[in-house]
């Protein structure tokens, strides 16, 4: 834990401070919308500390405030949430903390991943579309891991406090759209993606993807147009390439005593034939 905060910037601190105020605001509105929806106060709360996917959270909200059944409304969170899978494949080896300050066998080999089962289940609890973009953004494992979990444990705490606030404005904020609250959870998204679209074939790849989820929502429940956006990353597989051996090199044998030729008994120098 203190190698955690050792490598932590001040500049990763500012920007974590600044997607947990975003999603607060998120939180907010989904609290009071709940409420204001006729939900009871503790189905938002508890879906916030159970499930902690703002997302799922919202659409399977919305399916039930448009009165549909629970069991449609789980449907929805579940889809949107298939997407946690290669999320968990991506950051597998920052969940686990690894031992640094302790001997070896403790939690594994020193400097290997490991930690307590308990310890791999929080994690995997605060993946989230940011937490994962804030860990790939980084390099080095050490960082890796220090974003991870700074991020993914500051927005848990931020998330449920701003829900919980939320629910006591319920009953006096009536309409949460009109104040604009429902655009800042895809605006962040596109602020932590727009860093990605660095090179011709992730642009090709993300711009094929969102034609597809845009061409698609009409005619598709909600969360299925997202998956279906995947289909883009089509656009950037190419078929692999041959490798040629490699050339020999011919530096040694070049320079070697065998390898170069032994004078002619002819060869004189220039002056001394004129001379003849």
């Amino acid at each position: 834990m203190r190698s955690l905060w050792r490598t932590t910037e001040p500049t990763l601190l500012r920007d974590v401070a600044l997607i947990c105020l975003a999603d607060a605001l998120v939180g907010a509105a989904f609290g009071a919308t709940a409420v204001a929806g006729g939900l009871s106060w503790w189905v938002p709360v508890a879906m916030s500390l159970l499930v902690f996917a703002g997302g799922s959270q919202i659409a399977a909200v919305g399916v039930v405030l448009a009165g549909g059944s629970p069991l449609a409304a789980v449907a929805a969170g579940a889809v949107l949430n298939t997407r946690l899978l290669p999320y968990g494949l991506a950051v597998a080896d920052v969940v686990g903390p690894t031992n640094v300050d302790g001997p070896a066998g403790v939690d594994g080999p020193a400097g290997s991943p490991g930690g307590h089962w308990w310890t791999r289940l929080v994690g995997a609890h605060v993946v989230t579309d940011e937490s994962v973009a804030f860990a790939l953004r980084q390099a080095d494992p050490a960082r890796r891991r220090a974003a991870f979990w700074t991020c993914g444990v500051a927005l848990f705490a931020a998330w449920n406090v701003a829900v919980v606030l939320g629910v006591l404005a319920g009953s006096v904020i009536k309409n949460t759209n009109a104040f604009g609250l429902d655009a800042t959870f895809p605006a962040v998204l596109i602020a932590l993606a727009v860093p990605a679209l660095a090179d011709l074939r992730t642009r090709t790849a993300a711009g094929t993807g969102a034609a597809i989820a845009v061409a698609l929502t009409p005619v598709l429940p909600a969360g299925l147009p997202v998956l279906a956006a995947l289909g883009g990353l089509a656009t950037a597989w190419r078929p692999g390439r041959l490798r040629t051996a490699p050339r020999r090199d011919n530096t040694v044998l070049a320079s070697s005593p065998a390898s170069t030729p032994a004078p002619s008994q002819t060869d004189e120098p220039i002056g001394e034939r004129r001379c003849r």
